[in-house]
């Protein structure tokens, strides 16, 4: 479980493909590497990832098949900025949301508009994903905890735009971002729960 505060940039070194899926390496300086060893859960862009081994400030990830369709570290090349963060734990402050790091599909940046106090910014998601985003609701984008300022649906397409302070930009890989990158999405957990509740009881009252 996470938060959605980012806590440095890593920089991803290699991304290559074996028998079982990905073995993924991130520099992870910027994290206390102190306190995080073997076994430890780390967010990278948002997907939950288990640290398989740490050589200095270097971490190495095992990326199964079922990561791997849905999210874009396949894409990743050398040098890519991924944004990080380790697991929330009980003395944690939780400045975001309940993040768990399980991508539930992917989106794109469609329009930015810069100005000096802020940063105005346009994604496009799947309908099936848009469902579940709300205005002045909870959406993680690449493993950052935002708030959506508006929400709209074209067809099979939902449009959800968020404002962003210079802070969060110069924090975040949002700061390089441009027109068309793709992103990793994740919705809010209590959306996800909701959501199934109401399926199950709408299942209840056909039978």
């Amino acid at each position: 479980m996470f938060t959605g505060i980012i806590e440095t940039l890593g920089t991803v070194i290699s991304a290559s493909v074996d028998h079982s899926g990905i073995k993924l390496t991130v520099d992870l300086t910027g994290l206390a590497l102190g306190e995080i060893s073997t076994g430890d859960s780390i967010a990278v862009n948002g997907t939950c990832l288990t640290l398989t081994h740490l050589d200095n400030n270097v971490g190495s990830f095992d990326v199964s098949p079922e990561t791997i369709s849905k999210c874009l570290i396949a894409e990743w090349k050398e040098g890519e900025r991924v944004n990080l963060e380790t697991a929330l734990t009980l003395s944690t402050p939780l400045g975001g949301h309940l993040v768990t790091g399980h991508v539930d599909g992917t989106g794109n940046l469609v329009e930015r508009k810069d100005s000096a106090e802020s940063t105005w910014m346009r994604f496009r998601a799947p309908r099936e994903i848009g469902r579940f985003i709300a205005m002045k609701g909870s959406i993680t984008v690449d493993g950052i905890s935002l708030t959506s300022n508006a929400v709209f649906d074209e067809g099979e397409t939902t449009y959800f735009d968020l404002t962003l302070v210079p802070h969060t930009l110069a924090v975040t890989s949002l700061g390089e971002m441009k027109q068309g990158s793709r992103v990793h999405l994740e919705i809010d957990l209590m959306a996800r729960y909701l959501d199934r509740m109401h399926q199950s009881d709408l299942l209840a009252s056909q039978k």
